[in-house]
């Protein structure tokens, strides 16, 4: 009996060993899950710090408050950057986001419409944008260039673009601080856990994508001329006036121009049979009377015959 009741204990020692094992194993799970998940929204984010740059990208798939063009209009007037290439995806036939975009910077200061540039494209995907960009900024010798895009994103995009450009331009991003990501609480909002969820599955795709990629060169890419500068825009736009559209507001112009002239004309017409009727009435009163005399004197003769006659 002593033997069977040593081995029960033992057994039961054995078991309570393992148990407290497994529960330390699964704290230890448990933590390092934790801290995985709290660190790994900032993990997708790439924060640099910045004192001067020439170019700056804005990507697209800013919202409807247009956060990104606000950012970048304040740095360009604190002189932090000098240019700024807008991108914004074909929504018409011949209209892009773009011309939206910028229309709206370009209220939110008196900037240089020389600096300011419209990039309309219709690249699906960020790795696309960066085909159509990076040569457009290696043929203009960019040195360093700020990528403006989600916080989520950052990381991705930055390691997108720097891998297609090779050594040379050099790409830096930042955190906006934008209501749609969170990266200390990602897991507390709904939006920013979808943006969180969505960029890990576009970075694990980006590495997929970018496998085994050359780097590209100024000669690689022939989207050098959708990308201009708003003045050049403006110019095109007076250039290629839609004449359907000015067609009522002409006709309307037309209009009132000619009301104007026949009422011109009218009172033309009145102060010239003015002029007329002042001009003969004066006339008409000598005439009136030499013909009197004249009828008078015609008269007067043959009474005096007649009188010399009696006499």
């Amino acid at each position: 009996m002593s033997n069977i009741l040593k081995s029960d204990k033992s057994d039961r020692k054995k078991k309570n060993f393992s148990i407290g094992i497994a529960l330390l194993i699964l704290l230890a799970i448990s933590i390092i899950t934790y801290a995985i998940f709290e660190k790994s929204g900032h993990w997708l984010v790439e924060d640099d710090n910045i004192e001067h740059v020439k170019w700056m990208v804005i990507l697209d798939g800013q919202t409807a408050d247009l956060e990104r063009n606000d950012y970048a209009a304040e740095l360009l007037k604190e002189g932090i950057i000098d240019s700024v290439l807008i991108l914004g995806r074909r929504v018409y036939r011949d209209r892009s986001n773009s011309e939206f975009y910028v229309e709206d910077f370009m209220k939110l200061g008196n900037f240089d419409e020389n600096a300011v540039f419209l990039v309309p494209h219709n690249d699906p995907s960020t790795i696309s944008e960066a085909y159509s960009l990076v040569p457009w900024l290696k043929k203009h010798n960019a040195d360093t260039v700020l990528l403006v895009t989600d916080a989520a994103s950052t990381y991705r995009v930055k390691r997108i673009f720097q891998k297609l450009s090779g050594k040379s331009p050099i790409y830096v991003t930042k955190d906006i601080k934008h209501v749609t990501y969170n990266a200390s609480c990602w897991y507390s909002n709904r939006e920013s856990r979808k943006n969180w969820l969505r960029s890990w599955a576009a970075l694990f795709v980006s590495y997929w994508d970018l496998f085994n990629t050359d780097t590209l060169e100024a000669s690689d890419s022939s989207y050098y001329k959708p990308i201009k500068s708003y003045a050049e825009h403006k110019r095109e736009i007076r250039s290629n006036v839609n004449m359907q559209k000015l067609l009522p507001k002409i006709e309307d112009h037309i209009k009132a121009e000619s009301e104007k002239e026949a009422v011109k004309d009218s009172t033309k017409a009145q102060e010239k049979s003015q002029t007329k009727e002042s001009k003969d009435t004066p006339k008409e009163q000598p005439k009136t009377q030499a013909k009197e005399q004249s009828k008078t004197q015609a008269k007067e003769p043959p009474k005096e015959k007649a009188k010399g006659k009696k006499k």
